[in-house]
């Protein structure tokens, strides 16, 4: 897939999905469904306008670049969102950006799309427009439930990696650069791979969960470590299992698939290696299976 910034963009026919599309998730997916561009803004328009209101995003821009292309669509237009756009018309979006630069001859957006100054614009805007065909996209559900980037923020937030996939589409995925640790997981015969969240990117609660780190089984701890006193904060500690090369320095993309029990603070370091070695026998058993269905 290309990535193109719109200011590079060479006008073609195009099909358009457009969208901000935070998580990717099945309602996104819906929209981008029949698409061979995607347009989406970069910062989130949330943190231009009222950045006192942004939440934390459920992926990051590599991410959500790698999700979109999974989808098959053949290229991802960057349009830079500034007060300068913002304070632009939702007629003028639609002349310079998707019939101008782009030459769009199909646009799809979700139905509660807004745009332009004053979020003056929506979809029934977009499909009163002739040069273009226009599909909106009806809210999607799960189970009965909203499919919404909010609701699956607090997903992910309590920990409940699994609900978050089946909204998502995908398991819930974070990366980061590995960082130096105190070692004290290799001292316990654990050696881990430790980042440090993004505190701009949603991550899991607290707790340990079954999950693939860079296409490899792992367990993986979110917390403070209880057990010790550290005092350093919030760590996503990645145990790779039957794997020891040093990643130091190196970007990992975690993929969390389950949660498989609370944080909390054991009475002797024995017993937490105890059941650190229960917690990778299950992280490898989910994985086991995991991967076994995604084969086809």
């Amino acid at each position: 897939m290309k990535v193109t910034p719109l200011a590079e963009a060479v006008p073609r026919p195009r099909r358009v999905a457009v969208g901000t599309f935070d998580g990717v998730h099945l309602g996104h997916r819906e929209v981008i469904r029949g698409a061979d561009t995607v347009l989406t803004f970069d910062p989130h328009p949330l943190q231009v306008i009222h950045p006192e209101a942004m939440p934390k995003l459920l992926d990051s821009f590599a991410v959500k670049r790698d999700l979109i292309a999974s989808l098959g669509v053949d290229e991802l237009v960057i349009l830079p969102f500034d007060r300068e756009f913002a304070a632009q018309s939702h007629d003028r979006f639609v002349d310079a950006v998707l019939v101008e630069r782009l030459g769009a001859t199909h646009v799809s957006v979700g139905e509660n799309f807004r745009f332009g100054r004053a979020a003056r614009g929506d979809a029934e805007y977009l499909r009163s427009r002739p040069e273009f065909e226009t599909r909106i996209v009806p809210i999607v559900e799960v189970e009965g439930e909203t499919v919404s980037s909010s609701h699956i923020r607090a997903l992910v937030a309590a920990g409940d990696v699994a609900a978050a996939a089946r909204f998502l589409g995908a398991p819930f995925r974070l990366e980061g650069e590995v960082v130096a640790g105190d070692r004290r997981g290799r001292r316990l015969g654990m050696p881990t791979a430790n980042l440090v969240p993004d505190d701009r990117i949603a991550y899991p609660g607290h707790g340990v969960y079954a999950a693939s780190a860079d296409g490899r089984p792992a367990a993986i701890n979110v917390g403070v470590r209880p057990t010790f006193e550290s005092g350093r904060g919030v760590l996503i500690e990645a145990h790779l299992i039957d794997f020891d090369d040093d990643l130091y320095g190196r970007t990992i993309r975690i993929a969390f698939l389950a949660r498989l029990r609370g944080e909390r603070r054991f009475d002797s370091v024995e017993a937490l290696v105890e059941q650190m070695r229960a917690d990778v026998e299950n992280a490898r058993r989910i994985c086991s299976a995991a991967a076994s269905v995604s084969r086809p």
